[in-house]
Formats: C-alpha cells, structure tokens, sequence
C-alpha cells in the first residue's frame, strides 16, 4: 500500500510536465557528453591573447612529426618549379627499384595501359568510348622526364585520377622509374647492350 502511496504522486508529477507548455529555463541535459563543450570555433576571437585569435601559432623550433616535407624533388617531382628530370636522391636506382616499379604498375597501371604501356589494357578493351589513356612510347611521353609521371600518378590528368591515395611517394616514383625502362626497352637497340651480356646471351 505504501508502494503505491508514492507512486501516485509521482505519476502525477510525470504527467504535469508533459503539457507542452513553455519555458524561458534552460532544459535540464543530464548527460551531456560531448555537446556542451569550452571551445572556439574557427576563426572566432579569443579576448585572452593580445592578438585576438583563438588559433595560436605554432610554438617556436616545434617541427612536423614523422618525415619533414621539405624537398620538393622527393615530394613533388619538381626542383626549382620544373619538373625534375632525375630521381631524387632519396630514390637511388637499383633493380629492386624497378622490380618495386613493375610489380605496383602491374597492379595500378596495367588496366588501362596495359603491361607494355600501349594504353590498350583491359579497361580500354571494354569499355566502349572512353578516352584512349596515353601510350608510354610517342615521341611526346618519352621526351618528357622522369618528374612528369610521378607528377601524373599524384595529381592525376585528364580523366585519370590522382592515385596519391593509393600509392605511398616511394612507390610512385618506383613506378616513374619503371616507366622509363619500359620505354628504353621498346627503343633499345643492340648497341645500348653491353657487349658481355650480348655475347653471353647469342645476340648479334
């Protein structure tokens, strides 16, 4: 009987408040969280600092975590606003450069390209219309150095799209390099062969 003594009354309180009427009062947020937080928004003054900005600069001698982007060669193909016609130093040129090179085109290049960097790869066969992707082996690509597809392969062209995401700066520019070799190799000739592997390998 007592139970229910207060339960009434307390019913009868609940159903009070649900009549809809207004309040100037704030509600009452019983679990706040995260919804009421002290901050600033951006660009929103700070009357504590003499300058105002609630966005303070960086403090003095701190430096970036991990790899600093300083050197616009490794990290941008380009050295004095040109692109760069060599890798950089960071990349030195090594087979396992190049197997690194083949093995990611393989994976990124070769749909549209193809594996011989023709621009006939798969994606092209089937897809009725769209945009023949470059081939590797015009006079105009292999003219162009090294800097121009790592340049390409971060910020995409025409309609093909930067694959920055997908692909780590390494590995851009092992692709850079094995695109090079791809186009030494389809304008070689015997003579650009040492004379050893010739003989060892019966060519004349």
């Amino acid at each position: 009987m007592m139970k229910h003594a207060f339960a009434i009354p307390m019913l009868m309180a609940g159903l009070a408040a649900c009549q809809g009427q207004t309040s100037t009062e704030p509600p009452i947020h019983l679990n706040p969280n995260m919804d009421q937080q002290a901050r600033y928004d951006p660009q929103e003054p700070n009357e504590m600092f003499a300058d105002k900005r609630s966005a303070r600069p960086f403090v003095e001698g701190v430096v970036a975590h991990g790899f600093p982007k300083t050197s616009s060669h490794y990290w941008h193909g380009k050295v004095n606003g040109e692109l760069a016609t060599t890798l950089p130093g960071e990349i030195p040129l090594t087979d396992n450069l190049l197997a690194r090179g083949r093995e990611r085109y393989n994976i990124y290049c070769t749909p549209c390209h193809d594996a011989a960097g023709t621009g006939r790869g798969t994606v092209v066969q089937r897809k009725v219309g769209m945009t023949l992707p470059s081939n590797f082996h015009d006079d105009r690509l292999r003219a162009m150095p090294v800097g121009h597809f790592y340049d390409v392969i971060s910020n995409g062209v025409r309609t093909m799209s930067s694959y920055a995401a997908q692909i780590p700066v390494e590995d851009r520019w092992a692709i850079a390099a094995y695109i090079r070799a791809l186009q030494v190799s389809k304008a070689a000739r015997l003579e650009d062969v040492p004379p050893e592997l010739a003989s060892a390998k019966g060519w004349k």
